[in-house]
């Protein structure tokens, strides 16, 4: 399988290009991924089993508020989020509103008699969900996020859009992710990789857990937390689409 696979966000570090390449063609050679991975957040084989993991952990039964991304293999997660009566925060796709996160509470979705496994989709929490701006959002108790790849050490590279540290640095700036708010992926074991392979630049955001269908890992990281938006890394094109980041920068 070759390893030279260009998606929309190929070419900022070439190094991760690699690595995504390898994961995906691995991922499909096992079959261990619902729909071909190339290009996304794989929705692997066993996402809901790895939700259910999660949902085992303090961190997990103690938090009030929980923000997931908007992949597919995270819709358990969103859904197990609902079901034990949390609060649900999810990035808009691609954050192309102005109000980049999405809010689904079970007391709504219950008076309005919707499904929690429904709402747990992206397209339909966007159609059942409430738009929010930053201003509107409560403290947020644990984060998940989408991997493509996850190191042991905390280390993580998602699709290579840089979606998920952008969304932690716009929370971190508003004070609604702290220092100590645990960041945790649920992925495939074959998603994991030697530490060496995930270099960490300081705008990268690290992992706390990783969530497998065979169990938990700290990673009791000690890669520094970003401080909130780095307007220096920020990408041009990133700058150009994402309406909210123009927004802040005035």
């Amino acid at each position: 399988m070759s390893n030279n696979i260009e998606t929309d966000w190929s070419g900022d570090r070439t190094d991760k290009d690699k690595l995504r390449a390898e994961i995906w063609s691995l991922l499909k050679k096992e079959n261990a991924t619902v729909r071909d991975p190339f290009g996304h957040i794989p929705n692997f084989i066993n996402a809901k089993k790895a939700a259910e993991v999660l949902a085992t952990l303090p961190i997990w039964q103690e938090a009030k508020t929980i923000k997931c991304n908007p992949d597919s293999p995270h819709i358990p997660v969103r859904s197990r989020a609902l079901e034990d009566g949390k609060r649900l925060y999810m990035a808009v796709p691609r954050l192309t509103s102005d109000r980049v996160f999405v809010e689904l509470t079970p007391q709504d979705l219950r008076q309005r008699n919707i499904p929690f496994e429904e709402a747990a989709i992206a397209k339909k929490a966007l159609t059942y969900g409430r738009l929010v701006s930053f201003e509107e959002m409560e403290a947020i108790d644990l984060v998940v996020v989408g991997c493509v790849a996850a190191g042991r050490n905390g280390g993580r590279t998602g699709k290579g859009a840089g979606f998920a540290d952008l969304e932690l640095a716009m929370l971190k700036t508003f004070g609604l992710v702290k220092d100590n708010t645990p960041i945790v992926t649920t992925v495939h074991p074959l998603q994991i990789v030697e530490d060496s392979r995930l270099p960490m630049l300081p705008h990268d955001w690290a992992l706390n857990w990783i969530v497998t269908e065979q169990g938990a890992i700290a990673t009791n990281t000690t890669y520094p937390r970003p401080s909130g938006l780095d307007w220096e890394k920020i990408r041009p094109e990133q700058y150009n689409k994402i309406s909210i980041l123009r927004k802040l920068r005035q």
